[in-house]
């Protein structure tokens, strides 16, 4: 097979084309995939029919596989496998807000493997992803040496405050400081490290000079410039870079279905290097 890879925006993603992920990769597969996440920070596949087992396989090419903190374990005898899934009797969504998933943890997942199933019949649920590097490249000299002073507290509870109330035995609300801006372990960019579904101060700041510098930082982020917005088709797959990119699903579809599975790819502590 001859990889394709058609570029989605001048800013963020790409689709790939001529490869079966129900099948191993050779090594000039992978690394042909790999060079596409870095160059474009999210990529999507189309008409991938894998299993539970193919689909684990293919993220663990890229590295050990996360297992959530606190989300159901649906799959019991697969604990890395998250369940995505909404229907008519859904009174929330995971990931409706922009976030970095699970940027709570210590180390936060390098990246996020997304097999959807199932989409809406009246095609809603689309996902939309930022580019963390242009949201920091944007950014006025000033602000971008000051941000790299910073640090930010992440916690699990902003985004999971119903299982907090009453969590299971097995559930976990991890918490963690990073850096505001973060350097990434492969390509060495800076790429903005705060978001609405994690982030909940600014540490060197008083509450409201951080509330106002995270408030505009948010907002800033999500420009619709910095973004691409995927259509979900049954059996596509998105695999995107935690580390240098946020995402948002949007819920528009109710009481209609979308349903799907995703790995996670564990990942490192965030480090500036100025």
């Amino acid at each position: 097979m001859t990889i394709e890879i058609r570029t989605l925006t001048p800013t963020i993603g790409a689709e790939i084309g001529g490869v079966d992920l129900s099948a191993p990769l050779s090594n000039t597969e992978f690394d042909a995939i790999h060079q596409a996440l870095l160059d474009h920070q999210v990529i999507f596949f189309r008409d991938q029919h894998i299993t539970v087992d193919q689909h684990k396989a293919f993220g663990a090419r890229f590295g050990k596989l996360h297992v959530h903190p606190n989300a159901p374990k649906t799959l019991p005898e697969h604990p890395e496998i998250l369940t995505i899934k909404a229907g008519p009797d859904s009174k929330r969504v995971a990931g409706e807000v922009w976030h970095s998933d699970v940027s709570c943890d210590v180390e936060p997942p390098m990246g996020s493997i997304l097999h959807i199933h199932e989409v809406p019949e009246n095609g809603g649920g689309d996902t939309m992803f930022a580019n963390q590097y242009a949201a920091y490249e944007a950014l006025s000299p000033a602000m971008q040496g000051f941000l790299q002073t910073l640090t930010a507290q992440h916690e699990s509870r902003k985004s999971a405050n119903h299982q907090y109330r009453d969590p299971a035995p097995d559930q976990r609300f991890p918490e963690a400081e990073h850096p505001v801006v973060r350097t990434h372990p492969e390509t060495g960019r800076k790429a903005l490290f705060v978001n609405r579904g994690f982030t909940t101060r600014i540490l060197q700041l008083s509450p409201a000079e951080s509330d106002a510098l995270l408030n505009m930082l948010f907002t800033h982020a999500e420009q619709p410039k910095f973004v691409c917005r995927f259509k979900w088709r049954p059996y596509s797959i998105a695999f995107w870079d935690n580390r240098a990119v946020q995402h948002q699903a949007m819920w528009d579809y109710f009481p209609q279905r979308r349903f799907g599975y995703r790995v996670t790819v564990c990942g490192d502590k965030p480090f500036l290097r100025p």
